[in-house]
């Protein structure tokens, strides 16, 4: 019974993660840990680690233009640019970074990493594990936004960068932008958060959990060692109906009603619809989110991910939330999006309710738009204005 809900007849892959095998577009790669283990928060390790990204825009003498923009859940390095040999969907700020745009890649030397635990060329679960050459798998540790981080950190010291212009992401992207200003207080010179939280909530555990749980519950997932499955034979139902859960909490009620309403996508034996198998039209949407991320990523590096920002948290260790905000020396900017029910505006709120540095130039803008927690990514011309506004004021 599961072919009714296909989206796409074409043959799913065991992992739809990127492997050295296929073109590398515009990626590049840092490799470390070579000699000693990059040690993680939990207290795992890593051995020959990769961390890929690409850039965009040269660096200046001083190395003082030097932008990071950090990456959302199922994100990666390609922020801007084409869709192409390597890289399967255009870039995913494309409308906020680029030549002119709000991040100016006329002006500054962007930079864009894939994370750590990630599946499009960045050490994760689907990565060669060194001591069999087999996949990690559930081998793989546990890391955390502020692992995510520290790798990162390991990037910027090869690429000459000791201070970041500044540190932009939203959604899971943010939780990153805010670890590097209270891990690396001296290396922000301006902090861009969008969509994001201090800490995870106890509902955002919750919708991540439910996806978890469906992907898990897939027999070919194999206790995540799925890899060798030949086509179709991943956990790719699982793996779908999490997606799925998850843009539900992307969008908003509004939205739904507003681009599919109660309209049928296709009907059996009645002009009604009234039959077990009929689909509404959001029905094939979400069918349809689902069966492009199977394709575009790896299941066991969704459930990495997503436990990392489950755990977020920038006050664990650190003597509590208000002691870890306190640590953030740079001029913050943060934005919400209204109509956000995945990440409320409340929670970019507290973040600069609770900042101490006393910089005039901090500032809260909140965005009008029915397009929910993806506004971040689909509302470019106001999140790109609010953005170049304060990158001018921090210049």
């Amino acid at each position: 019974m599961n072919e009714p809900y296909r989206h796409d007849p074409a043959p799913y892959p065991a992992s739809g993660g990127w492997t050295p095998d296929q073109p590398a577009g515009h990626r590049q790669f840092h490799q470390f840990a070579q000699t000693r283990p990059f040690s993680l928060e939990g207290g795992g390790s890593l051995r020959d680690v990769t961390i890929a990204y690409e850039t965009w825009g040269t660096l200046n003498e001083d190395a003082s233009n030097a932008i990071l923009v950090c990456h959302a859940w199922t994100g990666d390095s390609h922020v801007a640019g084409s869709a192409g040999k390597g890289h399967a969907t255009p870039g995913w700020w494309e409308g906020v970074v680029g030549p002119g745009n709000a991040i100016d890649t006329n002006k500054y030397f962007v930079v864009c990493s894939n994370v750590l635990g990630g599946c499009q060329g960045s050490t994760g679960p689907a990565s060669p594990h060194p001591d069999d050459g087999e996949p990690y798998g559930l081998r793989f540790p546990v890391v955390t936004i502020r692992d995510m981080v520290r790798a990162q950190a390991s990037l910027a010291d090869a690429l000459g960068v000791n201070i970041w212009r500044a540190v932009v992401g939203g959604s899971m992207g943010g939780m990153q932008a805010l670890e590097w200003a209270i891990t690396f207080p001296t290396r922000v010179r301006a902090l861009i958060a969008v969509a994001t939280c201090a800490e995870a909530s106890a509902q955002q555990i919750a919708w991540g959990s439910i996806g978890r749980r469906a992907l898990l519950m897939d027999p070919a997932y194999q206790n995540g060692d799925y890899y060798n499955a030949g086509p179709d034979g991943g956990p790719w139902n699982g793996f779908s109906v999490a997606r799925m859960i998850a843009q539900v909490t992307f969008r908003t009620d509004s939205k739904f009603n507003e681009k599919f309403g109660r309209q049928l996508k296709d009907q059996n034996f009645n002009s009604d619809g009234i039959d077990l198998f009929s689909r509404f039209e959001v029905e094939g949407y979400l069918d349809h989110h689902g069966d492009r991320l199977v394709r575009r990523f790896d299941a066991n590096s969704y459930l990495y991910i997503g436990k990392a920002m489950d755990l977020h948290d920038i006050g664990r260790g650190r003597g509590g939330l208000e002691a870890a905000l306190a640590r953030i020396k740079a001029p913050t900017l943060t934005v919400s999006i209204d109509s956000d029910i995945l990440y409320p505006a409340y929670q970019q709120e507290l973040i600069q309710s609770h900042l101490t540095n006393n910089d005039p130039r901090n500032a809260h803008k909140e965005i009008q738009s029915v397009e929910g927690h993806d506004g971040f990514l689909i509302e470019v011309v106001a999140v790109g204005r609010h953005i170049s506004e304060f990158l001018t004021a921090t210049q």
